[in-house]
């Protein structure tokens, strides 16, 4: 693997600094990717949902693996940054293969989440954990440190106990860091004495879903998070303008 990979991937890495955390306006293509990278952000993160969208599909799993590779490998080669990109639960794929997929599409990060794409069941941790650790050694004999976003799903799919999900999610994030992931990802964990303590108890960086309901980014750095994505927000801001621009063309009026 080349020394580029495993530069961008080391680089990636560094970015991930609780209470400076890396912001993520996630891309869908090539030219929004561009956009993010000209607008000074240091590294490039995918959406599974805008991607996934973009190409004509909804969201769980139902873009074409190939499909998916594709579109990250036209967002790496738009852009000199690093790039991560959000593969849901993996495809089904060995994860071998997971991981020379991504790195043959030039990305040297990878989001992977812990409920079914199919029916939103949460996943076993121990099976978590365990694809986890078999990505992280594929990663290791592939020569990248690709850096792994474990994502956590306990409070998007209103899993259990609501008194106990807080609990569960870091009892899932603390096991899924022993298994080898970099960075671990509560999302739509929006409330700040949550947040505050999910970093506490947590050893490890924190990634963060930025949304109306959360607090705001300085806020979000304040409580030691370090790294905040966007998922499809952008892409849904950027749907919005457009149909409000061609409402404007099929008025007949000028565009501004």
């Amino acid at each position: 693997m080349t020394s580029t990979a495993i530069d961008r991937a080391a680089a990636l890495r560094a970015l991930h600094r609780p209470g400076e955390p890396l912001v993520l306006p996630n891309a869908w293509d090539a030219g929004s990717a561009r956009a993010v990278a000209d607008a000074e952000f240091p590294a490039v993160a995918t959406g599974s949902a805008a991607v996934a969208e973009s190409l004509g599909y909804a969201d769980g799993e139902r873009t074409p693996p190939a499909e998916m590779f594709a579109a990250v490998a036209r967002i790496a080669r738009a852009v000199t940054v690093p790039v991560t990109a959000d593969l849901e639960r993996g495809y089904g794929l060995p994860p071998a293969e997971l991981v020379e997929r991504l790195l043959d599409a030039g990305a040297v990060g990878l989001n992977l989440e812990d409920s079914e794409p199919a029916g939103g069941a949460m996943v076993d941790t121990e099976k978590q954990a365990d694809l986890l650790a078999e990505i992280r050694a594929a990663a290791g004999s592939a020569g990248v440190p690709v850096v792994l976003n474990a994502r956590v799903d306990v409070f998007l799919q209103q899993a259990g106990d609501p008194a106990r999900r807080l609990a569960e999610a870091i009892r899932r994030a603390r096991r899924y860091l022993a298994a080898g992931a970099d960075c671990v990802y509560p999302i739509v964990l929006a409330d700040a004495a949550d947040l505050r303590t999910f970093v506490a108890e947590v050893p490890g960086p924190v990634n963060v879903l930025a949304r109306p309901a959360a607090p705001t980014l300085a806020e979000l750095a304040s409580l030691g998070v370090a790294r905040i994505s966007y998922g499809s927000g952008v892409y849904a801001a950027t749907r919005a303008h457009t149909a409000r621009l061609l409402a404007t063309v099929a008025a007949g009026e000028r565009l501004a």
